[in-house]
């Protein structure tokens, strides 16, 4: 028990070092083609669902705070401030270039940068799971949040590992996106980082000009590092209410 605690107290501080950001991408043209892969789903029109949009233009920063999850809005989940010092917005290289977009993803960075960002730490009430999540908003024009969806999703498809800041990261693997928002992308892999592998998983969704990107870790089983559906749920539900 107690080095199974140790190992999530690593994956808890691993969390607070990097951060997170809302979805981050760099270079590439939206492909045209049809999609192969999972993480590639367009959450709306494609399975018949309403689109859940929440604007064309940029969110304001207070916009974003009144729209992110707070205290007692999900029922099991301890939720907080991320704050700014953890979404230092810097970008740095990865090696190989294809992979930037996924590198961005622990810097709070994208190209083209968003206007405003507003991160949450999310913890499960079970202190035993292991696991430490993350969520972020980030508002763009739609055009911007457009493209840097479709970077993502264009490097979660080429990408298959890659080195940033002195880390490894490989084992990416496209995961089937949530129907939510306008489109979505998920995908996960495994982080070598400070010498802990790390089981990793994203997802982010685009909700008209404002992107919402989700972190998941555990240290304790791989299989639970996964972004919780209730959480996707109920951050997109109240990301709509509030600018309707």
């Amino acid at each position: 028990m107690r080095s199974k605690m140790s190992r999530a107290a690593v994956a808890a501080s691993v969390v607070a070092a990097l951060g997170f950001t809302a979805a981050c991408g760099g270079g590439g043209d939206e492909e045209k083609g049809a999609e192969t892969k999972p993480s590639a789903t367009a959450s709306s029109s494609a399975d018949g669902k309403a689109k859940d949009t929440a604007g064309t233009g940029a969110l304001t920063e207070a916009q974003l705070k009144e729209a992110a999850l707070a205290k007692g809005d999900v029922k099991g989940y301890a939720i907080a401030d991320l704050p700014a010092e953890g979404m230092s917005g810097d970008a740095v290289p990865a090696q190989p270039s294809a992979c930037q977009p996924l590198a961005n993803m622990f810097h709070s960075t994208s190209d083209p940068q968003a206007k405003a960002r507003v991160g949450r730490t999310v913890t499960p009430e079970d202190e035993l799971s292991g696991s430490a999540i993350s969520l972020a908003l980030a508002a763009h024009e739609q055009s911007d949040a457009e493209k840097v969806m479709a970077d993502l999703r264009k490097a979660t498809e080429n990408c298959t590992e890659y080195e940033h800041v002195g880390s490894k990261y490989s084992k990416i693997e496209a995961l089937t996106a949530p129907g939510q928002g306008d489109e979505a992308v998920a995908y996960k892999m495994q982080g070598d980082i400070e010498g802990a592998e790390i089981p990793m998983s994203f997802t982010v969704v685009r909700s008209g000009s404002t992107l919402i990107g989700f972190h998941a870790m555990n240290m304790l089983d791989a299989d639970k590092a996964t972004v919780p559906a209730e959480l996707v749920d109920a951050q997109v539900e109240k990301l709509a209410k509030t600018t309707s």
